[in-house]
């Protein structure tokens, strides 16, 4: 976690400034301004403690609403979010509860969650995403992102079942060899008892997860988390929001094959569309 002394964390020092200018402008609660700008409150919770610098919208209609001067704001949130290491601060919730989950439940429509990938296709992808692509960096991000998945390998690891839709095995990610071996990969994962994974067909058409991906972590005596895959990540407790994808991956689930079956699914499209020798 960064630092959370102000002189120390630009994170921590742009929260700081935002929440006088809140203050300055006469709104007196989080959940007042939130009301104001139409975010979460969450989302300005984080922005004011550092844990995680405002986008670039939020920050625009913050500083339009209480009066602040966009360049220099703007300047700050940048040095905020470079203080980030491979783990941006944005993240580091969710992996607090994937970390403590008991249960995870993960939809995804595009790509192999990344929980479950390879070091090969999280770097095809990480190539493809990140503006800094230099060794270090990519190798960093990797690393981390492998570094989740011994929550998989702990004596009580989390009961997680994930839904893919079929195009998920049909995307090209980096090469044919990258997608054949992740393929295998989260064929063989889907092995393990705790582990399950489910393929809907992408003949079924329309399914309630197209709105985009999302994962829902639930542990013992805590609320539920969410998180809604975007250019930045959104984690919740918000219970309604919770609550709706609750509803969408059950909704997913029912219309997905059964284990088995899923599975066969994946080493079949890895054998037949994606082999290369």
């Amino acid at each position: 976690m960064a630092a959370r002394d102000p002189e120390t964390s630009p994170a921590v020092f742009l929260g700081r400034e935002l929440q006088r200018a809140r203050i300055a402008a006469a709104f007196k609660s989080q959940d007042a301004l939130a009301v104001r700008l139409g975010f979460d409150r969450t989302v300005i919770t984080k922005a004011e403690s550092g844990a995680r610098p405002p986008s670039d919208d939020v920050l625009a209609v913050w500083c339009e609403v209480c009066g602040l001067d966009i360049d220099l704001f703007s300047r700050l949130a940048v040095l905020a979010r470079s203080g980030d290491g491979p783990v941006p601060t944005w993240f580091e919730d969710w992996l607090e509860a994937e970390r403590v989950a008991a249960m995870l439940r993960i939809w995804q429509p595009l790509l192999v969650p990344g929980l479950l990938q390879t070091a090969e296709y999280a770097r095809a992808l990480f190539l493809a995403g990140q503006t800094d692509t230099s060794e270090e960096t990519i190798d960093a991000l990797v690393a981390a992102r492998l570094e989740r998945q011994v929550i998989l390998d702990r004596a009580d690891p989390p009961e997680t079942v994930v839904v893919l839709d079929e195009s998920v095995l049909h995307r090209l990610i980096g090469s044919p060899q990258i997608v054949h071996d992740a393929l295998l990969s989260l064929a063989d994962m889907s092995e393990r008892p705790n582990i399950s994974v489910h393929v809907i067909p992408s003949a079924n058409g329309a399914n309630a997860g197209l709105g985009g991906a999302f994962s829902i972590a639930s542990a013992d005596g805590m609320p539920d988390v969410v998180r809604m895959e975007a250019v930045e990540d959104v984690t919740s407790e918000r219970r309604a929001l919770v609550r709706q994808a609750a509803i969408a991956f059950e909704r997913v689930r029912r219309d997905a094959l059964p284990r088995a079956v899923s599975r066969d699914l994946i080493r079949k499209v890895a054998e037949e569309l994606w082999k290369t020798t």
